[in-house]
């Protein structure tokens, strides 16, 4: 006598977000901010600060620099794309993922370049490291910037 079994498949999403259009919007966003690091701010940042975190500069950098920033652009952008996962109605419309966005940059400013950057150069024994905290009005613009372009193509790119 043979026994039959019915197994039934449920299928359980474990998506947090578009991660994808994270990264995308992370790198257009982290190539915008770059650009204003490069012509607008007065520090060495892309070309030395930014890869002495891991131990590439001195001496000057600039094109290790730029792969590094816009990793972290895009590392961050995942972040925001967890985020709207979590809570999707934050960024339901594109004025609301732009406001989130901007949100989101000014608290990656507060966090990582005003208190986690100083730290970790001075951890790495970097001679390029800023005080702590290291406040920056340009900084906090660049950071803006950032998250505004980042609501603005993650809201663009369909999910």
């Amino acid at each position: 006598m043979a026994t039959e079994s019915a197994t039934t498949t449920t299928e359980v999403s474990t998506e947090t977000g578009n991660w994808k259009a994270g990264v995308a919007a992370g790198l257009v966003g982290s190539a915008a901010f770059g650009l204003v690091m490069t012509f607008v701010i007065p520090a060495p940042l892309l070309e030395v600060v930014i890869p002495s975190m891991y131990g590439l500069a001195p001496p000057a950098a600039p094109g290790l620099g730029w792969i590094v920033h816009l990793s972290h652009g895009a590392v961050i952008g995942v972040g925001f794309a967890a985020l709207v996962g979590a809570r999707p109605t934050l960024a339901a419309t594109v004025e609301n993922a732009v406001g989130l966005g901007a949100a989101y940059g000014l608290l990656v400013w507060a966090v990582l370049a005003v208190i986690v950057m100083p730290i970790w150069l001075s951890a790495v024994g970097s001679p390029a490291n800023p005080p702590l905290p290291n406040v920056s009005v340009l900084s906090a613009v660049g950071h803006l910037l950032y998250g505004v372009v980042l609501g603005v193509v993650y809201a663009a790119i369909p999910n």
